[in-house]
């Protein structure tokens, strides 16, 4: 394993270890001015990631907890590399004890990941990928379960909220597949599919660090993805970004096809 995988996989785990989980369950909330929520626990874990990671490389780090300026004038510096950091994404299943919330961080150089660990700390499972070297769930190879069934029959994952209204109303009136869920946090959603646990995924809006690490493990396991507007994930403006993807080649082309046909006029968010 390349020495700096190795010892982002340590970090994240020790982060999670002594900042996230010993406040599960005993923190307070606050909301943000977006209002999306956000705890201490937050805030020491991302602040114990930006002390730990420049001791792997030294690059600028941007966090779902900085400011916007801040997150925008680090990015800006870190074209040869920079760390994305979601210090707990699922906060609001950690704050009301849904045991469902993941610790986060990529390397990205030139704008795409080359190196991404997701930790869930309470199923203690770490997935992490290596650009061109592949993704890993605990030293085994991922995916873990590759049988692609038709769309009809297939498990999706999908968060209504942010999709355009047409779309929302058609999956809630006469969905495609078989069985959906949808457990708020899109970094595990990402690694539940590179993993086969999912067949086909789907989200309307995403932050960068909710897919940095996420796009990379799907990307190694031999997945596909695009936005709901373009061919090419990485096309367009990388702080919002919408997800269609799914592990099987054929799944995905079926799953986008289905998705663009119901897409008619202009696009209009069900929410926010």
């Amino acid at each position: 394993m390349n020495p700096q995988l190795a010892a982002l996989i340590e970090t994240v785990k020790s982060v999670a270890a002594t900042e996230v989980m010993p406040r599960f369950l005993k923190v307070a909330h606050q909301r943000k001015s977006d209002g999306s929520l956000f705890t201490e626990a937050d805030v020491a874990a991302q602040e114990s990631l930006t002390r730990r990671l420049p001791e792997i490389y030294l690059g600028p780090i941007v966090g779902e907890e900085m400011t916007r300026q801040t997150q925008v004038e680090h990015w800006l510096a870190g074209d040869a590399g920079v760390w994305c950091v979601d210090p707990i994404d699922g906060t609001s299943n950690f704050v009301n004890g849904l045991p469902y919330f993941a610790v986060s961080v990529a390397l990205m150089r030139h704008g795409r990941s080359v190196l991404g660990v997701v930790y869930d700390p309470v199923a203690d499972e770490c997935f992490y990928a290596e650009a061109g070297r592949g993704a890993w769930l605990d030293g085994e190879a991922l995916p873990i379960k590759e049988h692609a069934p038709k769309l009809r029959s297939g498990m999706a994952s999908v968060d209504l909220k942010r999709l355009p209204r047409r779309l929302a109303e058609a999956l809630a009136g006469a969905p495609p597949y078989s069985s959906q869920r949808n457990f708020g946090a899109s970094t595990l959603e990402w690694c539940y599919t590179a993993a086969g646990r999912f067949d086909v995924y789907l989200h309307g809006g995403q932050k960068l660090w909710d897919y940095a690490a996420g796009s990379l493990i799907l990307s190694e396991a031999g997945g596909h993805m695009a936005t709901i507007e373009n061919d090419d994930f990485w096309h367009g403006e990388q702080w919002n970004r919408s997800v269609i993807a799914a592990l099987d080649a054929g799944l995905f082309v079926e799953w986008k096809t289905w998705i663009r046909a119901r897409l008619g006029g202009p696009l209009v968010s069900s929410g926010s």
